[in-house]
């Protein structure tokens, strides 16, 4: 997405994406004028022209015939701003309709015939690289984390997450869940292997996977349960599990956020070894809970940094 606006957009320019299709729309303070293109979200690089003069406003994708629509104005009255891939917090962008961020890669901006260098911005908020060749899934590259349902999850007494996972560095944090108090569930990579660590409030349950190390850059699934009882993980489908040596202890009262792949500085996580952030990527997450099994997209996260949510690199 491309924006121009003054600060009640009253007069603006957006240019995005709409259905899969490339959308321009305009004000110069007499209504709003707009045209689509073809579909184009195909995974392939498109060249995009776009053109907003005072009678009508021009869009070309690939060097097709352009698309035109008249507009009615005197000018473009817009602050200097310049916005790319989405809006930054606070600004709504309802009446322009701007929802959502560009889930994608731009390159070799223009505007009015000048080159912009998107590699010095004056802000910029999980702005990540382009990968060359890509495949499903999340990328963390170390630096952030992802943070899920923002109001609180508890874990309780049973709980199960399962995930996909690609790396090549030897420690990372998957997932942490925990409360103002000791009750947490946390799941890492320590050494090469997962560890699933789990305190129902009255001390650490750990349980560690063996064999070969799992940094190799492959993928692999991983499940771990937590039940009243015990813990059970699953690598690659080898099975380990430990008995819950507090059998008066068999709850996780968690009630902050979910975190994956890493968690905030002043954010406290009890069941958590390592700090390093995971870098790699994640697919197919999902989280469990009695009848309930959700998946967890990062793409609508309450809050994410470091994370391209839609995209890893191909290995």
């Amino acid at each position: 997405m491309l924006l121009l606006s003054d600060a009640k957009q009253m007069d603006f320019v957006v240019l995005g994406l709409r259905g899969g299709r490339v959308r321009l729309s305009a004000d110069l303070g007499k209504g709003p004028a707009s045209v689509l293109s073809t579909t184009v979200n195909d995974g392939h690089w498109h060249s995009v022209s776009a053109e907003v003069s005072r009678r009508s406003v021009s869009l070309t994708v690939d060097g097709s015939r352009p698309a035109t629509a008249s507009i009615k104005g005197n000018h473009l009255d817009v602050d200097r701003t310049l916005f790319l891939g989405g809006l930054p917090a606070g600004v709504n962008g309802r009446r322009i309709g701007v929802s959502s961020s560009l889930p994608g890669c731009l390159r070799s901006v223009s505007l009015n015939g000048t080159i912009l260098d998107l590699s010095k911005p004056f802000s910029q908020h999980d702005v990540t690289s382009c990968f060359t060749k890509d495949q499903t899934g999340s990328y963390f590259n170390g630096s952030g984390h992802a943070e899920l349902m923002h109001d609180g999850y508890k874990v309780g007494a049973d709980m199960a997450v399962s995930l996909e996972f690609r790396t090549s560095q030897s420690e990372g944090i998957f997932l942490g869940i925990s409360s103002a108090k000791v009750d947490a569930v946390g799941l890492e990579m320590v050494d090469g292997q997962v560890v699933f660590n789990v305190n129902n409030g009255a001390g650490r349950v750990a349980l560690r996977s063996t064999g070969p190390l799992l940094c190799d850059g492959r993928w692999h699934h991983l499940v771990a349960r937590k039940t009243k009882h015990g813990l059970t993980l699953s690598v690659d489908g080898t099975q380990y599990s430990a008995a819950n040596p507090y059998p008066q202890s068999t709850s996780a009262e968690t009630n902050n956020p979910v975190y994956l792949g890493g968690f905030p500085a002043s954010v406290k996580q009890n069941c958590l070894s390592v700090r390093s952030g995971f870098r790699g990527c994640l697919r197919n997450l999902r989280l469990a809970r009695s009848h309930l099994n959700l998946p967890l997209h990062l793409s609508s996260a309450h809050f994410l940094s470091g994370v391209t949510p839609d995209s890893c690199p191909a290995s």
